[in-house]
């Protein structure tokens, strides 16, 4: 078992009367980050107002499918054949979030895993708000070189065990949130809190279930991903992105630096959404996504140059949960192509590369 590393929070801290009364820090492994795709492992560290730790809990879940990236998170079809489905947990998964904010990092990632999962068993998740160490660490201008979790334990002097592993994942985090949120309450500093809304239907696209050999479309455990052309945005460009506003189908998204999510899932899930991603930064892009907006990177140098709105990787995941429809029918000569999650490739596309150098 994975020891608590935690330390006492000082009894002198002024503690704001606005802060909620407990947290549960989550992280979940999945089979991927599409909409379809399914959660394999999930830990919660349970916290006291303050950060102190009162528990925690580690399950295996049977995703009913192909595994996804076995060679990031180690949890091979063998392995999860035996588990727990999700149903069969849902009850303990949910005692332990209810009446405390979920704590994650990338927090809207997690919480929409966790929300679909509920949703598939025809149950609503017992969460209210969410807390984005992201954002917090932001907020708390904490001098991070990035946004990973690797960066934010280091920081604190948290020693990570077992990366990709939702257990020691989550420890970590709940080790590097305590000092956070002390530091926040020291400081005054408002949480940057937010509303979760659970599902209420749900409807999947047919998966590889576990065990089977996803024909044209399986993980490969000794590579990433094939490399590819994307396809051409079946929608025309709406123009730049407003704060404030929502995205819109279309829009042009580039991406610069380190992300907490593999790069190309990220653009996944912005393709899938129907935007156009961008491998390099111009006049016309939309929207810049970034991490750490005063690198001299030349996607943030030209975004400066054009007035680009820039915005990080949490507030994009953010954006993403609703983005607005285009006003036109995407093109008859490219709504014939597209390109599902993690390298499955629809007839019409075609293979291709894209050079480092442009990420």
């Amino acid at each position: 078992m994975l020891e608590d590393r935690t330390t006492a929070a000082p009894s002198t801290t002024a503690w704001p009367t606005a802060y909620p009364q407990g947290y549960a820090v989550v992280d979940v492994e999945t089979t991927g980050l599409a909409r379809d795709d399914r959660i394999i492992s999930a830990a919660v560290y349970r916290l006291d107002a303050r950060g102190e730790v009162e528990d925690h809990w580690y399950t295996l879940v049977n995703p009913e499918r192909d595994p996804g990236p076995v060679w990031i998170h180690g949890l091979t079809s063998e392995v999860l054949r035996d588990a727990p489905l999700f149903p069969d947990i849902a009850e303990e998964f949910a005692a332990r979030l209810d009446g405390r904010v979920l704590v994650a990092h990338n927090a809207v990632f997690d919480w929409q895993m966790i929300a679909r999962e509920y949703a598939r068993a025809e149950r609503a998740a017992p969460v209210r708000q969410r807390l984005c160490t992201i954002a917090l660490s932001k907020a708390l201008d904490l001098p991070l070189p990035n946004h990973k979790l690797e960066s934010l334990a280091a920081h604190f002097g948290v020693v990570q065990q077992r990366a990709h592993h939702a257990l020691d994942d989550a420890r970590v985090l709940a080790e590097a949130f305590r000092p956070s949120l002390l530091a926040a309450a020291a400081g005054g500093l408002r949480l940057p809190l937010h509303e979760c809304r659970p599902l209420t239907e749900w409807s999947d696209a047919p998966a590889p279930r576990i065990g089977q050999q996803a024909g044209y479309g399986g993980y490969r455990p000794t590579s990433w991903r094939p490399s590819r052309k994307r396809p051409a945005c079946p929608y025309p460009n709406p123009g730049r992105y407003e704060e404030g506003k929502r995205l819109k189908q279309g829009m042009r998204v580039a991406f610069s630096g380190d992300t907490s999510v593999e790069r190309d899932l990220l653009e996944d899930r912005a393709t899938e959404a129907g935007l156009h991603v961008a491998t390099s930064l111009s006049r016309l892009t939309s929207l810049l996504v970034t991490n750490d907006p005063d690198s001299g990177t030349s996607k943030v140098v030209k975004a400066r140059q054009y007035g680009t709105p820039v915005v990080d990787e949490a507030a994009f995941g953010q954006l993403l949960r609703d983005v607005e429809p285009a006003d036109a029918e995407p093109e008859p000569s490219r709504a014939g192509t597209a390109v599902e999650p993690y390298g499955r490739v629809i007839p019409g596309d075609s293979p291709g590369t894209r050079s480092p150098a442009s990420r």
